[in-house]
């Protein structure tokens, strides 16, 4: 399986041509993938002599937004906790605090589109997951730069927007155990969706920073999703994942992180490892793209880098989305109408036809 950039020196972004290996489940056939990529190929050609821009469609998406947090858990909660109130939520959800296990934290909230609102729910709607960071020890899913900006876009478009909570350092339970709580999470998900109006065969699942690297477990483990009975997904998106590598990223972890990785991993490698989602890739991963902040202080693109290849050799779907946004912008500016929102969307719509239908792509 091959690269094929949609406009070489234009966009960073390239999707495989080949038809979807027989694992991925609703994935666009490659006849279908085809055609879609000539079309976003051409609309992409034709904004960029609009707008007289031959240059990189990156370019000018500036850093803006949240960093990426420091010192010991208890320390960061303690502080967070400070700064927590009704200014720092998003818009209200539709459906909240769904239970999906008996911890307090182990609930989600359901954004539902007009068209579950409003009529048959016969009719069922394709979902987007997200799952917030906060180095697995803090942040919530009511948080506006989590679900603000999705829910403006793709609401309206007719998705369903699920934002996920989970347990976290202070709740006893470490980074893999979290991971844990991902697949019980999607489980759940999967088995109730069509009872809010929601299709549980056509899911994209995305997570920003400590969510990111839970869902790119997801991506990577079949066996952590058959232990809870989760199903694959049509695509997972990692906002900007400090830790796709375990291994790697334990080894020269920046200096302010050096707490938060400890507490999340520990000292075990073999441990580490079971953690690390470019450790987990097999045959049955899922497509996955890498979205990664060229101005953090780490190397978040050079382990995307890898994941992305390593799933691309095994002959799954995946890339990376390098950006000159901060690590928090990566989250808080996805879904504003900006090309970062776009080509996200594009990856979307070749990994599922359904998505496809309702980008209008």
């Amino acid at each position: 399986m091959t690269f094929k950039p949609l406009l070489i020196g234009i966009l960073s972004l390239s999707f495989f041509l080949s038809t979807p290996t027989s694992h991925k489940a609703h994935a666009a056939d490659g006849e279908f993938r085809k055609k879609l990529i000539e079309r976003i190929i051409e609309r992409r050609q034709n904004k960029a002599e609009e707008s007289g821009n031959s240059e990189s469609i990156l370019d000018g998406l500036g850093a803006s937004g949240g960093g990426i947090g420091d010192r010991s858990c208890s320390k960061r909660l303690s502080k967070a906790q400070k700064f927590q109130g009704e200014r720092t939520k998003g818009p209200k959800a539709d459906i909240a605090d769904v239970a999906y296990g008996d911890k307090e934290l182990e609930k989600i909230d359901i954004f539902l589109p007009a068209s579950v609102k409003n009529t048959d729910k016969s009719k069922l709607a394709p979902i987007i997951v997200m799952v917030h960071g906060g180095g697995w020890c803090v942040g919530d899913k009511t948080m506006k730069f989590v679900t603000e900006n999705k829910v403006a876009r793709w609401v309206p478009k007719g998705f369903m927007l699920i934002s996920v909570n989970y347990p976290m350092i202070t709740d006893g339970l470490d980074a893999y155990e979290q991971t844990r709580e991902m697949a019980k999470a999607m489980a759940f998900i999967q088995k109730n969706a069509a009872n809010w109006g929601g299709d549980a065969n056509h899911i994209v699942l995305m997570g920003h920073s400590a969510g990111a690297h839970l869902v790119s477990m997801y991506a990577a483990n079949a066996a952590l999703r058959a232990e809870f009975g989760a199903k694959p997904v049509s695509s997972v998106i990692s906002l900007d994942s400090g830790a796709t590598n375990v291994i790697t990223q334990m080894q020269n972890p920046p200096r302010i992180m050096v707490d938060v990785y400890n507490e999340a991993f520990g000292s075990d490698k073999e441990h580490q490892i079971a953690a690390s989602p470019y450790h987990q890739i097999s045959a049955q991963s899922l497509p996955w793209l890498g979205v990664c902040s060229t101005t953090r202080p780490d190397d978040s693109c050079g382990q995307a880098k890898q994941m992305a290849e390593k799933l691309d050799s095994l002959g799954i779907l995946a890339d990376t989305l390098p950006l000159a946004k901060s690590h928090g912008a990566v989250n808080s500016d996805l879904g504003k109408p900006e090309d970062y929102t776009e080509i996200v969307e594009e990856f979307m719509a070749v990994t599922d036809p359904v998505f496809a239908k309702y980008l209008g792509l």
